[in-house]
């Protein structure tokens, strides 16, 4: 496996963090990509006269950093998101710098199975927070399916 933790590595209260500033192009580049071209994060004027009063990004870009640290991170490659609860705190702004956590709260060795904690913040304030599942490759089974593929060939 290319510089992921195997399931067998995990500890609780382990985490890892990713910072990212988010600029004018994520947010035109997640609504190209997504199709969510709602105003609020495209439309000045629009976004003037909203609850807000400025344009936000959207949840889902902050959201996605989570995944960044997933799966290049904590537990980090061969990771497969399962689920992912998520509670919108606060608006990110376009310039606001944006810090994805997640911390192991929670592991089921029988399945190879991790609960994170994940919260995206914002100057040290939440914006984001939730849980997520994810599927780790162990070492077991990484060897079971090598034995399976060698006695095929």
């Amino acid at each position: 496996m290319d510089e992921g933790c195997f399931f067998e590595d995990l500890r609780l209260g382990q985490k890892a963090s990713f910072g990212k500033t988010v600029t004018e192009a994520d947010v035109v580049l997640f609504a190209a990509v997504t199709g969510d071209t709602n105003p609020m994060h495209l439309n000045e004027e629009y976004a003037r006269e909203s609850f807000f009063g400025e344009r936000i990004a959207h949840g889902m870009l902050a959201a996605g950093l989570i995944t960044k640290v997933m799966g290049t991170q904590l537990p980090g490659p061969g990771t497969i998101y399962l689920s992912q609860s998520l509670r919108f705190r606060k608006p990110v702004k376009i310039g606001d710098t944006v810090t994805a956590t997640v911390e192991i709260t929670a592991l089921n060795e029988e399945k190879a199975r991790v609960t994170l904690r994940t919260v995206c913040s914002v100057k040290g304030e939440p914006v984001l927070e939730g849980e997520a599942l994810v599927a780790v490759p162990s070492r077991a089974a990484i060897a079971d399916r090598r034995a399976t593929k060698e006695a095929a060939e």
